[in-house]
């Protein structure tokens, strides 16, 4: 049994969009599961992130209920405790 917390990841995401793939590829390489919600299917989620963080670009990613805007990977890795590392 892991002793790392599990956080609630939510990624707001296109198909067509690089820097969502570029965030999925990296929550993937962390370990950490993520529900992904793809906005050009799903208006509803995409009117809510809208009225929630004021933004109509994707990614957004929410960590336990804390929106991110785009792969902003120090805040990433803030929230979600990873430790930044030192080789890059």
């Amino acid at each position: 049994m892991s002793n790392k917390k599990t956080h609630k990841v939510i990624v707001f995401s296109t198909p067509t969009c690089s820097w969502c793939r570029r965030t999925k590829q990296y929550l993937k390489e962390k370990g950490i599961s993520f529900k992904e919600i793809d906005v050009s299917k799903n208006q509803q989620a995409a009117n809510d992130i809208m009225r929630r963080t004021g933004q109509t670009g994707v990614p957004i990613i929410l960590i336990d209920n804390r929106p991110v805007v785009g792969f902003n990977k120090s805040v990433i890795d803030r929230l979600l405790g990873i430790k930044a590392d030192s080789k890059q």
